[in-house]
């Protein structure tokens, strides 16, 4: 069984986020899947199968973490668009069938892969007791995500701020049921993005997530209202880093990056 390891949201090997791919002919039982999750041991591996012609979808498709299902993930979506656009001879959109309802991957002209996700509502709550202390920041306002995210997103004063976090992880877990969102406004936008993020997710096995496109779900709408503009870009500033090209279209955000195979291989058990 081929198993490949591609990087998402980047351009070039060794940025961007990681994720396994498996390409199967059903799916095997959820053990089985976790066990290989956890094997490969990247943020998320995507496991997918073809369903038969003429439904709302053309493939299935699950996630998981070293030690959980997710309900939605961006790069590893990406991931397994990239892989069957390069490998799999699917040229058209590609339409996934997944916990978070249809999901379609397009490709463009440019090379990149656009996803069609929904947009997570923003709620604002009142700054948890303790979460400066466990961020390592003091937020200037928190909101809720919404089920599908999950996330606690925090705005922070500015970018440095942003690149200077060393957040307490297991004290983060506390926050939310999957993480935080740690995100401020760039300091030059001529650099090509426009905001800035970080997140940790403790609470899915992963202290800091390199590139996530699921949480642009929740940072589009963020910063198109406060930026004026419904196209932004965003930089993921993990050690890694990674870019993320968002559009927002109300109830449907679009996010855009490319993708590099780095390893195929078989996997025996």
């Amino acid at each position: 069984m081929l198993i490949r390891i591609v990087d998402a949201f980047t351009d070039r090997p060794f940025a961007g986020n990681p994720a396994g791919v498996l390409l199967l002919d059903a799916f095997p039982d959820d053990e089985w899947l976790q066990k290989v999750a956890l094997e490969v041991n990247h943020a998320e591996t995507a496991f997918a199968h073809p369903l038969p012609p003429g439904g709302e979808a053309d493939w299935a498709l699950r996630w998981f973490t070293p030690a959980t299902e997710v309900a939605m993930c961006g790069h590893a979506t990406l991931a397994t668009a990239h892989v069957l656009h390069t490998a799999g001879g699917h040229r058209s959109p590609v339409r996934f069938a997944t916990r978070s309802g249809v999901l379609i991957a397009t490709p463009c002209e440019d090379g990149s892969i656009t996803l069609d996700f929904p947009t997570s509502p923003l709620t604002p709550v009142e700054l948890p007791d303790g979460v400066a202390e466990a961020l390592g920041a003091t937020p200037l306002a928190a909101f809720d995500t919404g089920p599908n995210v999950g996330d606690l997103l925090l705005e922070l004063p500015d970018e440095k701020t942003i690149h200077a976090l060393k957040p307490d992880h297991r004290a983060l877990a506390a926050y939310s049921s999957r993480g935080v969102i740690a995100t401020a406004r760039a300091e030059e936008p001529t650099r090509g993005y426009d905001f800035v993020s970080r997140c940790f997710f403790p609470n899915v096995g992963i202290d800091e997530d390199p590139v996530t496109g699921s949480a642009h779900t929740a940072l589009a709408p963020f910063w198109s209202e406060r930026l004026g503009r419904p196209g932004l870009t965003g930089l993921q500033a993990s050690p890694r880093s990674g870019r993320v090209r968002t559009e927002l279209r109300g109830d449907r955000t679009l996010l855009s990056g490319h993708a590099v195979t780095v390893i195929e291989g078989e996997l025996l058990a």
